[in-house]
């Protein structure tokens, strides 16, 4: 499934509900990672997050921080 295309609310919900993915995300806003990964958080999801090289070390904090362990940035 290329969860790239999909809303940042339907990859809320699947991480929500405990779901784990892979998501291209360096075109996503930070606001939008923080929400994905606060939800996951929630149930434990593992998230990986790939193509946030160029992110400021703050941004990537706070995404980490709302995913409480349960992302991964590659």
């Amino acid at each position: 499934m290329a969860f790239e295309a999909l809303l940042t609310d339907d990859l809320v919900r699947i991480a929500a509900a405990g779901g784990g993915f892979r998501l291209q995300a360096g075109v996503r806003a930070t606001e939008d990672l923080v929400r994905i990964a606060a939800a996951g958080s929630r149930h434990n999801a593992r998230l990986i997050f790939v193509g946030l090289g160029a992110r400021t070390t703050d941004d990537i904090v706070r995404i980490s921080a709302a995913g409480k362990g349960g992302v991964f940035f590659e």
